[in-house]
């Protein structure tokens, strides 16, 4: 699960189910206390206190915003549909249960009505995240990408994974200064074997794994998309293996025609099919 691909909406989406859950435990009627009388032996049941209330405006719109949240983090299929899509259906009944609640109540109570409108948000952000661009904004700021770690497909040797450019040393060669090893004590000229060797460890750490080299011209670098995007294997199949999310960084490794070879952080890749919009690091 990434918090990183989670929206503005669902962060509406999570706050509207926090104001469900303590409206279920406010009066859900009011009531004139006459006077001369000791109100306070009286009360008013709340959502708890119904049960068919409960289920169908509190913890149906609560249930609702889990599945909404959980598809975003995890996205899983039952029945062919998303567990995004079984959110909004149940958003958007508790909403329709509680609007004809409190039409049918003739003095309704607070739990009632902050029940109302946090439905009322709940399904209004559910069906309008996807849509609305100021809601489809990552929650959280994306990351700066990594500017030490070099990407393992390509790129510039002598940077990340523990290969210092002007500190590594290529194996068996003099070196010339520093470490105890004065290269003017030394019995030959210091150094005479270093460029043939520094440039067969280079072009070693530059070879991408697999050994295979990146087609053309074609240069990896970081990206991030606007919005979640699948990512389907380089096989063609149609089911997508993996989802990239907006505010993480992932390696583009190869062109493949309009779209572009990449790679998650658990070192999965597959073919992007949509680029328009991405940002690059």
């Amino acid at each position: 699960m990434n918090i990183r691909s989670l929206t503005r909406g669902d962060g509406v989406v999570i706050g509207a189910a926090v104001v469900l859950f303590i409206a279920s435990f406010l009066d859900l009627s009011g009531y004139d206390c006459p006077s001369g009388v000791d109100c306070s032996r009286f009360s008013s049941p709340n959502a708890w206190d119904s049960l068919g209330l409960l289920m169908s405006v509190f913890l149906a719109g609560i249930i609702g915003a889990a599945l909404v949240i959980v598809g975003r983090l995890a996205p899983r299929k039952v029945v062919g549909l998303d567990l995004g899509q079984f959110g909004v259906a149940f958003t958007v009944f508790a909403l329709w249960t509680a609007f004809w609640t409190i039409i049918d109540v003739s003095d309704a109570g607070a739990g009632l009505i902050l029940g109302l409108l946090g439905t009322l948000v709940l399904a209004a952000a559910t069906v309008a995240g996807p849509l609305v661009p100021a809601l489809k904004a990552p929650l959280t700021g994306a990351p700066k990408p990594p500017q030490a770690v070099q990407p393992p497909y390509g790129g510039q040797p002598g940077q990340g994974y523990g290969y210092p450019g002007a500190q590594q040393q290529p194996y068996g060669a003099q070196p010339s200064q520093g470490y105890g090893y004065p290269g003017a004590q030394t019995g030959g000229q210091p150094g005479q074997a270093d460029p043939a060797q520094a440039q067969a460890a280079q072009a070693q750490q530059a070879a991408p794994q697999g050994g295979a080299a990146p087609a053309g011209d074609f240069t990896p670098f970081w990206f991030a998309v606007p919005v979640a995007r699948p990512l389907y294997g380089e096989d063609g199949a149609p089911n997508p293996i993996a989802e990239l999310a907006p505010g993480t960084w992932y390696l583009a490794v190869e062109q493949r025609g309009q779209g572009l070879i990449a790679q998650t952080q658990d070192g999965r890749r597959g073919v992007l099919q949509d680029t328009t919009g991405i940002q690059r690091g």
